[in-house]
């Protein structure tokens, strides 16, 4: 089951597990320059608003009906990061793992395949909630992707275009899979002693929160843009493990912010900050510091060109306030450490 709670996406299996839940929000945020640097992680400037398609029905493009799901607003050229938060169980101290899939325009954004059913182990096309905190663009090699990026459709931007050559769906696709209750309740133990739990695997503390035709003209894509350090884990259960036969899919259109007042009756956030502005004024950025092996990256979403590169063949300036920024304050954030654990760290 599905539920929209508080402007996030809530995924509940009750016949699998009581604790078998997980949150899916996603978070406004500084766009990076798009400069040829790799970047730390920029900050969660709020959730983004989500609504229900079905409440805009009079309004929003007829295949955003027959898809279902939510949509939330965008500016061209505006950045997202996606938050997970895995339901905790209290009885075994730990959050229930999930695999989650996400794609935009049914591209993956870990493998840059195009869009089949189920999940797929090599390459894994997935991240696995806990450790995965987060994902913030499309995994290009190992330990850096390329931010989600919001353009117009139709433009030749996004990942959707430059893979396929059409712009069909926009918009962001989540399926998520839980782990068989079996397995859960065999991995880990309700006793401290016999708690098998990975370090990694943990909830995370609250201050990493603080990392805070008329269709085609209505919906975006996301497009790559600058580069980010960022690891995309490996699996660290097996592939087993999770339950094949359980999953929820949601479609999450994105619609520009000219057409969301029509749609919802509501006035368009405010335009975010920009990451020059953002530095200027001493505001932090992060270093996440998690354990775990990443992901080698894809192929085929390496050879994407951003925004800016497009931008450039084309002779356009897709990206406003572009510029560099440097002197960034960086916080390093950890994840939660458990009472009895021994943190292991750099020898």
């Amino acid at each position: 089951m599905i539920e929209l709670q508080r402007d996030r996406l809530h995924f509940s299996f009750p016949e699998v597990h009581p604790s078998a839940t997980v949150t899916l929000e996603f978070q406004r945020t500084l766009r990076i320059p798009d400069d040829n640097r790799t970047h730390r992680l920029p900050p969660g400037l709020g959730a983004f608003a989500l609504r229900h398609v079905d409440d805009g029905s009079e309004n929003v493009p007829t295949e955003w009906l027959t898809r279902g799901g939510v949509m939330l607003p965008m500016y061209q050229a505006e950045a997202m990061w996606i938050r997970f938060s895995a339901g905790h169980d209290f009885e075994r101290e730990f959050a229930y793992p999930f695999a989650i899939r996400v794609a935009a325009g049914k591209i993956n954004a870990v493998t840059g395949q195009q869009w089949t059913d189920g999940l797929h182990e090599d390459p894994q096309d997935y991240v696995v909630s806990p450790p995965q905190p987060w994902l913030d663009g499309f995994c290009v090699t190992k330990g850096t992707i390329r931010q989600f990026v919001a353009m117009p459709l139709g433009q030749g931007y996004t990942a959707e275009e430059q893979i396929t050559g059409t712009a069909d769906y926009g918009g962001v696709q989540i399926v998520v899979y839980p782990m068989k209750r079996e397995i859960f309740e065999r991995r880990f133990k309700t006793s401290l002693q016999d708690r098998m739990a990975p370090t990694m695997g943990l909830s995370l503390d609250a201050a990493v929160m603080g990392r805070q035709g008329r269709s085609r003209a209505a919906s975006m894509g996301l497009a790559p843009g600058g580069r980010m350090k960022q690891d995309i884990y490996d699996d660290p259960f097996n592939f087993d493990d999770w339950d094949h036969t359980q999953s929820s899919r949601c479609f999450v259109h994105i619609a520009n912010s000219e057409m969301w007042r029509e749609f919802t009756g509501e006035a368009p956030p405010t335009v975010p900050p920009s990451a020059a502005d953002y530095t200027k004024a001493g505001l932090p950025w992060f270093d996440y510091y998690g354990e775990g092996t990443a992901v080698e990256g894809s192929a085929i979403l390496r050879g994407l060109k951003s925004v800016l590169q497009l931008g450039q063949k084309k002779g356009e300036m897709p990206l406003p306030e572009n510029a560099p920024v440097s002197g960034e304050k960086v916080v390093t954030i950890r994840p939660k450490r458990m009472s009895a654990q021994v943190r292991e760290g750099m020898f």
